[in-house]
């Protein structure tokens, strides 16, 4: 048997590493943690005391009329709405889309796996190629799609192309994590006389929880985060939140608003971080749930 005994020599080095490996993580997360201080500090001052204080210095009092003037009273080019109408485009935009692409993702990854057809495995192959398409590829057939469609500038032709566009993803986690389910107990289910619609809804969706908590977290950050689609396809009115801002921050005229701007990077932000904060440790561990077969 081995002696794990530490001799106080090595007790103290064991102690001086830890000491080093957390200075080394509290120096790094303040690195990455101070631009977000300073947003949130900018954000909460006047433009006097930006202009006379210092980025890393504490507001005077808490002052939340940048906030409010990026959210109702912003001029974002000729329009003086603030980001409230944009915002709720980036809602109504991402919650169909997040919900439509991850139904058919789960379908299409259900079929991959318990369904085997023949062509089953090349079918999963090009759809894995949509995962490289750059964005840039698509934008022109899907601006002659929403055309022909007649749903070119409006939230409608967005919640399709995100849908589209994620549907790759979508399937890729559902076929990985589907692949662990056993075979065993769809075929006892055909035996017993269940469709595939009625396997899919009785046994594989209540085994699906941590896959579709990725998948939705996956989907809504990629969807809520996007400029580029939102800036080829809608204009005016019709735009999401991430658009808007960047018109509020490039077209204000005059003095410029550091703290407006600042706020509205906030506002932007803020259904993500909640997001992650709150459901981020399910997003690791739906990931890893697939990861081993058996």
């Amino acid at each position: 048997m081995s002696d794990h005994t530490y001799s106080p020599a090595q007790g103290q080095s064991v102690l001086w590493m830890r000491l080093l490996l957390w200075a080394l993580l509290i120096l790094f997360a303040i690195w990455f943690l101070l631009p977000a201080y300073v947003v949130v500090g900018t954000s909460l001052k006047d433009l006097e005391e930006i202009r006379g204080g210092s980025l890393l210095a504490l507001p005077h009092e808490l002052n939340f009329s940048a906030w409010k003037h990026a959210w109702n009273e912003a001029c974002i080019g000729v329009r003086c709405t603030g980001l409230e109408p944009y915002f709720w485009n980036s809602v109504f935009m991402a919650l169909p889309a997040v919900f439509i692409s991850t139904l058919l993702g789960a379908l299409t990854g259900y079929a991959l796996t318990k369904f085997q057809f023949r062509g089953a495995n090349m079918i999963f192959a090009l759809i894995l190629f949509g995962c490289f398409v750059p964005f840039q590829v698509v934008i022109l057939p899907m601006a002659q799609t929403l055309g022909r469609l007649g749903i070119t500038n409006t939230v409608y032709g967005l919640i399709l192309v995100h849908s589209v566009y994620g549907l790759a993803f979508t399937t890729l986690f559902f076929r990985n994590y589907y692949v662990t389910i056993p075979d065993e107990l769809v075929r006892a289910a055909t035996i017993d006389g269940a469709g595939f619609f009625t396997i899919f809804r009785r046994i594989i969706l209540p085994l699906s929880p941590p896959i579709i908590v990725v998948s939705v977290i996956w989907q809504f950050t990629q969807i809520w985060n996007d400029f580029l689609f939102g800036a080829s396809f809608t204009t005016g009115g019709a735009q999401p939140i991430t658009v808007a801002m960047n018109n509020l921050v490039n077209t204000t005229t005059g003095v410029k608003q550091y703290n407006v701007d600042m706020a509205a990077a906030l506002i932007t932000a803020a259904p993500t971080l909640f997001v992650y904060i709150v459901a981020g440790r399910y997003f690791v561990r739906g990931l890893t749930a697939g990861s081993v077969k058996g």
